[in-house]
């Protein structure tokens, strides 16, 4: 069982703000509680589409300190989708995040 926080940078009230998230509820608060997050900010439907934390970039360094995974900004997408078992999204995910080509300069 895990904690993640994604990398994603969402602008609000002069904040820069992330994604954090868990494998369980449990694991989600007991992080959140270590990092100082109050419960009043926890999301889940049927408001958001998915149990979460907005969390601002120190509280994301603060996670990661305390055991936390770092997943880039599509972490969340492929946490969901493995939920679902929802193979396509998975394989639109690797697409994405495999390495592109250079170009060649001639």
């Amino acid at each position: 069982m895990a904690v993640y926080v994604d990398d994603v940078k969402i602008p609000y009230r002069g904040m820069i703000m992330c994604h954090m998230f868990a494998d369980t509820r449990e694991e989600l608060h007991a992080m959140a509680d270590k990092i100082g997050v109050r419960r009043k900010w926890f999301q889940c439907p049927p408001k958001a589409r998915w149990e979460h934390y907005d969390i601002c970039r120190t509280k994301r360094a603060a996670a990661i300190r305390h055991g936390a995974i770092a997943t880039d900004r599509y972490g969340a997408s492929e946490f969901l989708s493995r939920k679902k078992r929802d193979q396509k999204m998975l394989d639109r995910l690797a697409h994405v995040r495999a390495p592109k080509a250079e170009p060649l300069l001639l």
